[in-house]
């Protein structure tokens, strides 16, 4: 399992600056660094526990001021980085969790948590860009892994104020899915 690294910035300069010595101070693999609502920037770097963060360090020092919040994960799950802005569509699904953040760390946290948590199929982590700042995270499988999942997903907020909703929808229509994507 790999080590995930994120970096929210509140300037989209600096956040492009701060992508750049990321990618210089370590050896690590550029997942996405992309303006996003309302006039921020997202860097997410995926590599080896140290090159991480090393990467992030790099990053918050280059643009310190403008660090709104990081996270570096170890051995985060396969599937949260498959995942990530990428919407597959099941061929069938007993149930679909979707859980909802005020913060992209925190949707990273509550992926990864319920992916390890239970039987789950992570079909999208949506990190923030067009949806004003917020985050989500939709998984299917049957109804009580999926349940368990966004139990475990919501738990991974605690007490933060972070979570906005958690949903578990059995039986979803098929058009459904359509429409999530």
């Amino acid at each position: 399992m790999e080590t995930i690294g994120f970096l929210e910035l509140n300037s989209i300069a600096k956040g492009i600056e701060a992508a750049d010595a990321m990618l210089k101070a370590a050896e690590v693999r550029l997942i996405t660094a992309r303006p996003s609502c309302p006039g921020k920037y997202h860097v997410l770097v995926t590599g080896e526990v140290a090159a991480v963060q090393s990467s992030v360090e790099a990053g918050m020092e280059t643009a310190s001021a403008n660090v709104l919040d990081q996270v570096v994960i170890p051995r985060v799950h396969p599937q949260v980085i498959a995942a990530i802005g990428l919407s597959t569509v099941p061929e069938q699904s007993n149930a679909v969790g979707i859980l909802e953040y005020f913060s992209v760390t925190a949707s990273l946290y509550g992926a990864d948590a319920a992916v390890k948590a239970a039987d789950v199929t992570l079909l999208e982590v949506r990190l923030g860009t067009g949806i004003g700042g917020k985050s989500f995270v939709v998984m299917t499988g049957n109804v009580s892994a999926v349940t368990e999942g966004v139990e475990a997903g919501a738990a991974s907020a605690g007490d933060s104020g972070l979570l906005v909703s958690r949903v578990v929808i059995p039986s979803p229509h098929p058009e459904l899915f359509e429409s999530l994507y």
